[in-house]
């Protein structure tokens, strides 16, 4: 078997580090009962070869480069229709997953944030997502209420899941190696099905309360609710970073019966 070349357009940076690998693998915990995990961007398999070694869970992988795919079937012909040639951004899950699962994988960078998004919109299904991203958006992912990381991500994947930074990975770990540090967070899924607020409106107003993060609320969601429709509701007096994921969530509720 040939290697796989690292592209720059896909933002490879293919974990070596068996060590760390195996450390990403164990972070997952089947006895949340998923029977399936989905690895994004395999690569050369480092982590898939962990994953295989379960027998709590089935493993799929799915990767958009050609030459992965045939470097991937080559290596383990028993994945059969579970080498999913195609883009994670882009898939139909209810294809292929039909009840709860985990997502795994070192991420690419460049498109980070569309997948945690992808994963919110899955938040039904996925029940657990290990992975390695750059070290400051897995920061910005568990940061807290006060701090300056804290942001639209951190309250959107808090929202629904319990986010937990596991370790940092030096760029020495990778082919070719990244110019960041690499961070490993894990997320389980919390108890909330539904928020207690319009989910629409509570993502308009996150998003635009951050968007603009120096202001004060009163100020920054004036394009949502008119300032004279705003109660006395100290919340406005704070800036978005001093918010709970509770705190929007009262403040989408007063928003959305003042409209």
């Amino acid at each position: 078997m040939s290697t796989v070349r690292a592209k720059k357009h896909l933002g490879q940076h293919f974990l070596n580090d068996k060590g760390a690998a195996q450390k990403i693998v164990e972070a997952l915990n089947p006895s949340l009962g998923f029977k399936q995990v989905l690895e994004v961007g395999p690569g050369m398999g480092v982590l898939s070869d962990f994953l295989l070694e379960k027998e709590a869970y089935e493993t799929w992988l799915i990767d958009i480069d050609d030459e992965s795919i045939g470097y991937l079937a080559e290596k383990y012909p028993q994945l059969e229709h579970r080498l999913i040639h195609g883009d994670f951004l882009n898939l139909d899950f209810g294809q292929f997953f039909t009840s709860s699962m985990a997502v795994i994988g070192n991420f690419p960078y460049n498109i980070s944030s569309q997948i945690l998004f992808k994963i919110l919109e899955e938040r039904h299904r996925v029940v657990q997502m290990v992975g390695m991203f750059q070290k400051e958006v897995a920061e910005r992912c568990v940061a807290k209420p006060g701090s300056k990381e804290y942001g639209i991500l951190s309250v959107f994947l808090q929202a629904y899941y319990d986010v937990q930074y596991l370790f940092t990975v030096k760029a020495g770990a990778f082919n070719p190696p990244p110019k960041v540090l690499s961070g490993v967070m894990q997320m389980t899924r919390n108890k909330r099905e539904t928020l207690d607020c319009d989910e629409k409106l509570f993502w308009r107003v996150v998003k635009a309360s951050f968007n603009q993060r120096r202001k004060t609320l009163r100020n920054s969601l004036s394009a949502i609710v008119p300032k004279d429709k705003m109660s006395d509701n100290p919340l406005y007096e704070l800036r978005a970073e001093r918010l709970s994921v509770a705190d929007f969530e009262s403040l989408t509720r007063e928003i959305g019966a003042a409209l």
